[in-house]
């Protein structure tokens, strides 16, 4: 496990395995198992981004979402939100768009109605993508099978193959030049 305790103005920041405490300044990561291993990205991995924000930088890489309430309140479960996501998760979905130059539709976010944990929905290490046979064929031909339906990127990212939907859990962009 890494651990990086900055002091900021704002007062004593730390991050141990992932999971940060506070208002960081800096930021280091490793992916779950991966103790000991090398900051993944610089500055701002885990810097909050509002549901504006996220959905600019989706809109500008060709990414599309949908919401079954037509929604994006965070707080109703039948919208997608992307309010208080990882901006490493937004940056992870964007390096697999350009990697597989497949179509992707995410359909869940930060709301609530996930299952809870350090890295869920809600803390913004997971979303949801519609299935689509580029984007499987691409996920199951490319990344590690780990069992029960689940494949690991080179990066350490775990997509789930869950029933209707892809469930992503981002603890790092994935490779991107971001930080």
């Amino acid at each position: 496990m890494l651990r990086r305790t900055t002091a900021t103005g704002l007062g004593i920041v730390m991050l141990a395995a992932g999971v940060l405490v506070g208002a960081a300044a800096t930021s280091y990561a490793a992916a779950p198992g991966t103790a000991g291993a090398a900051p993944r990205s610089g500055p701002g991995l885990f810097a909050k981004l509002t549901h504006t924000q996220a959905t600019a930088k989706f809109r500008a890489a060709g990414i599309s979402w949908s919401s079954s309430g037509g929604c994006s309140d965070r707080n109703n479960p039948r919208c997608t939100s992307f309010d208080q996501i990882n901006s490493a998760t937004v940056d992870g979905v964007i390096t697999l768009k350009g990697a597989t130059g497949c179509a992707i539709n995410l359909t869940g976010g930060t709301e609530t109605g996930h299952a809870s944990g350090t890295y869920s929905h809600w803390n913004g290490y997971k979303v949801d993508f519609s299935l689509s046979s580029c984007l499987t064929s691409y996920i199951t031909g490319t990344f590690t099978s780990i069992g029960g339906s689940k494949w690991k990127s080179g990066s350490g990212n775990v997509y789930y193959k869950e029933g209707d939907h892809w469930d992503v859990t981002y603890y790092n962009c994935g490779g991107c030049l971001a930080g």
